[in-house]
């Protein structure tokens, strides 16, 4: 399920952009799904880190066929051998285990995080491994489900930006900043239908 914001920023977002306002009509039966699970939704932007959102999917599934419980306990358990076997580099495996560590010894009280701002909740995830702010943005995203992150370094952006605002000629991260400015305060949903532009496998996290 989207968010309850998705409909008026959709709606703002046309009357801002003509370039998004057709983007957004061809994807317009597409909509971000919010998750539920706070291990999961970070598990899956370390797998994603760097690959191509296919690439990640495939070795998500694989993890799965392994393991159909994963969460932080049964991670821990699993070997690196095992691991390795499914596509993970041994450093993302380094991550992973980090992650369920952090988990296990509740390092995190994420009941409280939907009362904390961006920044605060990123804080608290870069103490992972391997947790940069790229994956604390999607975690931004796609659990907490906050309406205006812009994941200024995600690869598939600046190529979607770079497609649709500068005739695929390469785009500076001041020229996104700067085009993205009036997206706000909806750059979440941006950024989803520009993902959505180039690439139609719905990104999920």
């Amino acid at each position: 399920m989207g968010p309850k914001y998705w409909k008026q920023a959709i709606k703002e977002l046309k009357q801002a952009d003509s370039i998004l306002k057709t983007i957004i009509d061809d994807k317009s039966q597409l909509d971000i799904k919010i998750k539920t699970d706070p291990f999961i939704t970070l598990a899956r932007a370390i797998v994603g880190q760097q690959i191509s959102v296919k690439a990640a999917e495939t070795i998500w599934g694989r993890l799965g066929e392994l393991e159909s419980k994963l969460n932080p306990f049964t991670i821990d358990k699993l070997s690196e051998k095992q691991l390795k076997k499914v596509g993970l580099s041994a450093r993302k495996i380094e991550y992973l285990k980090d992650l369920g560590t952090k988990f296990t010894a509740n390092k995190f009280d994420v009941k409280t995080w939907s009362k904390l701002d961006d920044t605060e909740i990123t804080e608290q995830l870069v103490t992972v491994k391997g947790i940069g702010e790229w994956t604390a943005e999607m975690f931004l995203i796609f659990y907490m489900g906050r309406p205006d992150v812009f994941p200024l370094a995600d690869i598939g952006l600046q190529r979607a930006m770079s497609i649709h605002y500068k005739n695929k000629q390469p785009i500076t991260k001041q020229e996104m900043i700067t085009i993205a400015k009036k997206w706000m305060p909806w750059r979440t949903v941006a950024t989803w239908y520009l993902w959505r532009s180039i690439d139609p496998i719905p990104v999920e996290y």
